[in-house]
């Protein structure tokens, strides 16, 4: 059974609470850690930040402006956003 985006994306979440050897690999190799985990190969072209929250900051992620180039289209479509 193949989890869609949003699993993925609540997956991570709770996991990086849980999981502190799972967060330290996440903030220092993102896209190793959603490569070894759920088998997710992020394109180089789209890059992926890790911020490590507490309890005085809260991040914002905004969506993005412009055009997309045809690799993120074919990457969202795939599932890599996480609308999904």
């Amino acid at each position: 059974m193949q989890l869609s985006a949003k699993e993925i994306h609540d997956d991570v979440q709770q996991r990086s609470v849980e999981d502190a050897d799972f967060r330290a690999r996440l903030l220092a190799d993102p896209k190793g850690a959603l490569n070894k985990e759920y088998g997710i190969e992020v394109p180089d072209s789209i890059d992926v930040k890790v911020h490590d929250s507490d309890l005085n900051t809260l991040h914002l992620s905004l969506p993005p402006t412009g055009q997309l180039s045809e690799e993120q289209l074919r990457a969202i479509s795939a599932g890599l956003s996480s609308g999904g």
